[in-house]
C-alpha cells in the first residue's frame, strides 16, 4: 500500500505542474491580447495621421528597418496628439521625415573575414 501514497504524491505534483502551466499560458494570452490592442490603437492613429500612400511606404520600410519605423510611428503619434504637426502627412512629407531620421543614424559596417 506504500505505492498508493507515492502515486498520490506523484498525481499532486503533476496537477501542480499543470496548474502552473495553465496560469503561465493564461498570462501569455493576456499579454498577447494587450499587445494586439495597443497595436490596433496605434494603427488606427496612423490611419488618421498618414495618407494611404504614406502608410504604404511605412509598411514597406518596416519589413527592412522595423526598429526605425517603430520609433517614427510613435513619434508621429505623439506629435499629432500634441498638435505639433499638420495632419494628414503626405507621402512626400513622410519621405522628408524619413530622410532626416535615417541620415542622423550612424551606419554600422561589419566586415566579415573569409574563413
Amino acid at each position: 500500500m506504500a505505492n498508493e501514497g507515492d502515486e498520490e504524491g506523484y498525481d499532486e505534483e503533476l496537477e501542480e505542474i499543470r496548474r502552473k502551466r495553465m496560469a503561465e499560458l493564461k498570462r501569455q494570452i493576456e499579454e498577447a491580447r494587450k499587445r494586439e490592442a495597443i497595436e490596433a490603437a496605434k494603427q488606427e492613429a496612423l490611419r488618421r495621421i498618414l495618407t494611404p500612400e504614406a502608410r504604404s511606404r511605412l509598411a514597406n520600410l518596416k519589413m527592412v528597418k522595423p526598429e526605425i519605423v517603430e520609433q517614427i510611428e510613435l513619434q508621429l503619434i505623439q506629435l499629432a496628439q500634441s498638435g505639433r504637426i499638420q495632419v494628414p502627412i503626405t507621402d512626400e512629407q513622410l519621405k522628408e521625415i524619413l530622410s532626416r531620421v535615417i541620415s542622423r543614424r550612424p551606419t554600422k559596417i561589419i566586415w566579415k573575414r573569409g574563413e
